[in-house]
C-alpha cells in the first residue's frame, strides 16, 4: 500500500474517533435546565451495562486512541519523499508528465477514431446482411 493511501487511512481512522468521541460526550453529558420556566430534566439510572463500560475510564481510552493515530499520521507524514531540486525541477517534471499525458492522449485518439471507424463498417455490414436475411435475398 502506498504511503498517500496510508495517510487517507489515518485521516479517516482520525475522524472516526472524532466522531465517536463526539457521540459519547453527546450520550454521556447530563442533563441540564434550559430555563427556570421548564421542569427539572429527568435523571436516568445507570445501567448494569453503562457500569461495565467504566465511563469515568473512556475518555482516557479515546484520548489515548486519538493521540496514538496523530502520531501514527505524523510518522507516515515523515516518511514522504522530499521534493528533489527545488521548485524549478518540479515544474520541470510537471511539464514533462504533461507532454507524455499529451502524447498518449492523441494516440488514444487515434485508436478512438480508427474503432469509431471499424464500428461503422460492422454496422454497415451487419445491416446488409440483415436487409439481406429480411428480403430473402442472396449476398452480393
Amino acid at each position: 500500500m502506498d504511503i498517500i493511501t496510508q495517510l487517507q487511512e489515518q485521516v479517516n481512522t482520525i475522524a472516526g474517533l472524532a466522531f465517536n468521541t463526539f457521540g459519547m460526550l453527546q450520550r454521556d453529558a447530563f442533563p441540564v435546565r434550559l430555563s427556570p420556566n421548564y421542569p427539572e430534566p429527568p435523571t436516568t439510572p445507570s445501567s448494569a451495562a453503562e457500569d461495565a463500560a467504566s465511563p469515568a475510564e473512556e475518555p482516557k481510552l479515546v484520548s489515548a486512541a486519538l493521540v496514538n493515530a496523530a502520531k501514527q499520521f505524523d510518522l507516515l507524514v515523515a516518511a514522504l519523499p522530499l521534493a528533489e531540486g527545488g521548485e524549478e525541477a518540479q515544474l520541470k517534471r510537471i511539464a514533462e508528465l504533461q507532454a507524455e499525458n499529451d502524447a498518449a492522449d492523441q494516440e488514444l485518439q487515434k485508436q478512438l477514431e480508427a474503432a469509431e471507424k471499424e464500428l461503422k463498417q460492422v454496422q454497415e455490414l451487419f445491416r446488409q446482411a440483415t436487409d439481406n436475411c429480411l428480403n430473402l435475398k442472396k449476398p452480393d
